[in-house]
């Protein structure tokens, strides 16, 4: 695989979306084609030989890496959404922001009991979103092994909360 600048693709907004908080860009990745597809191809060789069966793909900058990852794996996606999104019967959870909670949801007839599922967001922080996705999708009869995540931000210790999972990033920061 051809080495990239990962990390100069990507966009850092101090005081974003608060004081004191450094806000890694995603989008700037998404308006660089030689990035993003970079993005993909890691994905895609990484995860070609794991024998998963389906990935879901967390609300809503994740849907943008999954999507072209599972159509390169010829695997179904599944929409991991906030809640009242998803028609049918859904199985549900929350989950802790920094400022209360939150609630996300998937459509239960989109998981097959049994299927191995790869998680895919942007970025991974706190973990908590991904857990909570991790969850549901056990819940529903799945089993979760792998998390992929564009950027990962190891020192808000996602990595405890995702104990059990092989969490893989692209690039990782490690200073607030």
């Amino acid at each position: 695989m051809k080495k990239y600048d990962l990390d100069g693709a990507i966009r850092k907004v101090p005081n974003f979306p608060h004081e004191g908080i450094l806000f890694y860009d995603i989008s700037s990745v998404l308006m660089q084609p030689e990035a993003f597809r970079f993005c993909i191809d890691e994905a895609v060789e990484y995860y070609k030989e794991r024998g998963i069966d389906a990935i879901a793909a967390v609300d809503a900058r994740g849907f943008l890496f999954a999507t072209p990852i599972a159509m390169a794996l010829d695997i179904p996606v599944i929409l991991v959404r906030k809640a009242g999104k998803l028609p049918g019967k859904t199985i549900e959870k929350s989950y802790a922001l920094e400022y209360g909670e939150s609630l996300i949801q998937i459509q239960a007839d989109d998981v097959k009991p049994g299927s191995n599922i790869l998680i895919i967001d942007d970025l991974i922080a706190t973990g908590g979103t991904i857990r909570a996705a991790a969850d549901m999708l056990i819940e529903a009869g799945a089993e979760v092994k792998d998390v992929f995540g564009v950027i990962g931000l190891p020192f808000l210790k996602y990595k405890d909360v995702l104990s059990g999972m092989h969490v893989k990033t692209l690039v990782e920061y490690w200073n607030e």
